[in-house]
Formats: C-alpha cells, sequence, structure tokens
C-alpha cells in the first residue's frame, strides 16, 4: 500500500508548480500588454510628427509659390488653390480632391483638398488620438491669405494626445 504522505506531497509540489506557472504567464500577459499600448502610443506619435512635416512641407510650398508669382516673368503664373499641386513630390497618402462628407470614405491616414471650403483635412489613422470641440473625426486646415502667401490655419483646435495641433 503506497505511502500518503508521499502522493499528498507529491500533489501538493505538482499545484504549486502549476500557480508559478500560472503567475508567471499573467506576468507575460501582462508585459505583453503594457507593450501593445505603448507601441500604440509611440505610433500615434511618429504619425502626429508625420502630419505635421506635412502641413511644414505645405506651407512652405505657399511661400515658394507667392515668390515665384512675385518675381516677374515673361508668363503670368496660375494660382494654384490645390497647395498639393505646389508640391515636388505628391505624398504618397494623398487621397485627392473629395468634399468633406466623400473624405470620411478616404483610407485612414490620408490627406485630403476640399475645393469648396478651400481647406485641406486628415484623416486619422485612430481617431482616438485626435480631439475636436466639435467631435470631427477629420483634421481641417482653412487656406487663406491673400496678397502675401497663403497660410493654412487649422479650423478648430485640434488636440492629439495632449498636444496642440496647429
Amino acid at each position: 500500500m503506497p505511502d500518503k504522505r508521499l502522493t499528498t506531497g507529491h500533489v501538493s509540489f505538482w499545484n504549486q508548480r502549476l500557480v508559478e506557472w500560472s503567475m508567471l504567464a499573467l506576468v507575460i500577459v501582462l508585459l505583453l500588454g503594457v507593450l501593445a499600448y505603448k507601441v500604440r502610443e509611440l505610433h500615434a506619435q511618429a504619425e502626429l510628427a508625420a502630419v505635421r512635416s506635412t502641413l511644414g512641407n505645405l506651407r512652405t510650398a505657399f511661400v515658394l509659390d507667392h515668390l515665384r508669382r512675385s518675381v516677374p516673368s515673361g508668363a503670368g503664373a496660375a494660382v494654384q488653390n490645390n497647395p498639393f499641386e505646389l508640391l515636388e513630390h505628391r505624398q504618397p497618402n494623398y487621397f485627392g480632391e473629395a468634399s468633406a462628407a466623400q473624405a470620411l470614405a478616404a483610407p485612414a491616414g490620408s490627406w485630403v483638398f476640399d475645393a469648396a471650403c478651400v481647406c485641406v483635412g486628415y484623416l486619422p489613422l485612430g481617431t482616438e488620438w485626435l480631439q475636436s470641440p466639435t467631435g470631427d473625426v477629420m483634421a481641417w486646415y482653412q487656406i487663406s491669405g491673400a496678397p502675401g502667401p497663403l497660410q493654412l490655419t487649422a479650423r478648430e483646435a485640434y488636440v492629439w494626445q495632449g498636444q496642440v495641433m496647429n
């Protein structure tokens, strides 16, 4: 007849190991969850940097276009309404001309130009990072500023991860 103390100790040992491995698995799952959140947060910061870079490129294109038109030349320079046409290299995520309603059908992470309001819009990859006072899911920038270089001005006070977008 087997000794009961030996059998009970053996089961207790395996129960203890099971608890230890379960705790280790829980810690690993929690760490992976934190890592996934931080990766998404970093991705959102990279997207914000790309948005700011594009806005800077468009603003620079406005200044260069203004300078080009102010220099006397034989041919009159046509005024370009769509600022993406002023860029030397078109944005790979430029969707095209679209109204505000059509812009919502654009792929996430796309830029659009709305000729009716003369503004550019950006549809973020993740809408959870962009806060708008009116709840708009897109960031819109109005084009204005004649007679000098044209300007891009945010239509609302957009906030991206606690940072003001302008």
